[in-house]
C-alpha cells in the first residue's frame, strides 16, 4: 500500500510540476527549474514521491 501512495503522489506531483511551468514558467529561459518543461514536471514527481513518502 505505502508503494501506491508513493506513486500517486509522483504523478500528482509530475502534474503539478508541468502545470507550474504552463502557467508560471520562465520567460528568459535562464531558470534551472522551470525553463523546461522536462525540468519542472520531474522535479514535481521527485518532491511528490518524497513528501507521501514521509
Amino acid at each position: 500500500m505505502a508503494v501506491i501512495k508513493i506513486l500517486l503522489g509522483a504523478v500528482v506531483g509530475g502534474f503539478l510540476g508541468h502545470l507550474y511551468y504552463k502557467k508560471v514558467g520562465c520567460a528568459s529561459g535562464s531558470c534551472p527549474i522551470t525553463s523546461k518543461p522536462l525540468n519542472s514536471t520531474l522535479y514535481g514527481v521527485i518532491l511528490g514521491a518524497l513528501i507521501m513518502s514521509s
